[in-house]
């Protein structure tokens, strides 16, 4: 009988993923794997682990570039379906942020502060196939004399659109409580006043960067699920901050790992890029992420097998705390306890809602499981880890 060994290679899953031979499991899957195999037994069987999640991830945006005129113009202005763009990047390339707002947008107008339409629904138009209007100005000069373009542009018309977001996938994240007397609206969504609801993000055991909280498989290259497509871990997300508090398995109790991904825009599917509209704080986009993890070692395995009931957050208060100054937490809970639509808080029962879709999530982790499956999606070695030491 062969013995099986300690430890895989990528390059030796992938050759079992090429022969159809690769065991995949989810990572909600891996939790009872573990639990009932142990981690050892389960690094032997297992050779990839997936994960997913889908949540607003306001830090995205798309570098677009949407062909020359003629005359050429050097873009200096640029608005999309009336969002600016920020232009200055040479002649007709333009970075569209999805949190940007319609400059004219007509629910500002009624109530001030709050927008419907943003970057985020710019680029799920574009998505769908709808026609976007675009609007170019510029100073003019010899070799670019036009000052003003005016024209109306789809996703197929584009020389050029890549999805490249600076911080997506956070590991871990706070919850937010209000505990001020008037309600206040927030990117972690409307939060009443007295505590009335508790809020929280992330898809927890399901959740990328839980699933390998020191990087051991993450970093320039990894190829991931991004937006329905393939696409990529470029390097750490822009609040990338490893250094911080952890408990089992080294999974940290508070917001400490991110990602900055990239991906073809004209390969993704809207279903997974979602234009959001946040009540009180403006526009943002949903992305659909999902990592695989391989199952290098007996170490892989256990991480995998993290579970809701082990994943602690901080409840914050939004109302006091955050973004004025250093955040103090007013207690720990797990994600388990979130889940359940319920938790105890300051001697009452407080209803919690998700930012992120957990069925959503499970969906993402399960079509990667079944691109691996089918031999569509092998697996990378980074180019270069990402920083455990920031």
């Amino acid at each position: 009988m062969t013995q099986m060994k300690d430890s895989k290679t990528i390059k030796e899953i992938n050759r079992r993923i090429k022969e159809g031979k690769a065991v995949v499991v989810t990572a909600d899957q891996m939790v009872d794997i573990v639990k009932q195999q142990g981690p050892k037994k389960a690094a032997q069987d297992i050779d990839v682990v997936t994960t997913g999640t889908f949540s607003p991830m306001c830090s995205s945006g798309a570098f677009i570039n949407f062909g020359h005129s003629k005359p050429g113009i050097k873009a200096s202005r640029v608005w999309l379906n009336g969002v600016q763009a920020c232009a200055g990047l040479a002649a007709v390339d333009v970075y569209l942020g999805a949190t940007e707002v319609h400059k004219d947008d007509p629910l500002n107008k009624v109530h001030p502060g709050r927008f419907k339409y943003g970057g985020g629904h710019v680029i799920h138009d574009l998505l769908n196939g709808k026609t976007v209007s675009l609007l170019a100005t510029s100073y003019g000069t010899d070799c670019y004399p036009n000052r003003e373009v005016k024209k109306t542009i789809t996703l197929k018309d584009l020389p050029y659109a890549m999805l490249l977001n600076p911080r997506n996938a956070y590991q871990n994240y706070n919850c937010a409580v209000n505990l001020t007397k008037k309600t206040i609206y927030t990117y972690m969504g409307v939060l009443k006043p007295d505590a009335a609801n508790v809020n929280y993000a992330t898809s927890g055991q399901l959740s990328p960067l839980l699933n390998d909280p020191y990087y051991r498989s993450l970093g320039l290259g990894t190829r991931i699920f991004l937006g329905g497509t393939q696409g990529y871990v470029i390097g750490p997300g822009t609040q990338h901050n490893p250094k911080v508090e952890r408990s089992l398995n080294g999974v940290p109790t508070e917001p400490a790992g991110n990602l900055m991904l990239m991906g073809n825009l004209k390969e993704m599917n809207p279903k997974w890029v979602v234009g959001v509209s946040m009540l009180g704080y403006g526009c943002s986009i949903a992305i659909g992420v999902g990592v695989p993890i391989p199952i290098l070692n007996e170490e892989m395995a256990r991480f995998t097998a993290i579970s809701d009931e082990d994943i602690m957050t901080q409840i914050l208060d939004y109302g006091k705390d955050y973004p004025q100054g250093k955040a103090s937490s007013l207690k720990q809970v797990s994600y388990a306890e979130l889940k359940s639509g319920m938790i105890m808080f300051q001697g009452q029962k407080v209803p919690t809602v998700p930012m992120s879709s957990y069925v959503k999530a499970m969906e993402i982790a399960n079509i990667l499981k079944s691109w691996i499956e089918k031999g569509e999606f092998l697996l990378s070695e980074p180019q270069e880890m990402l920083s455990t030491s920031y």
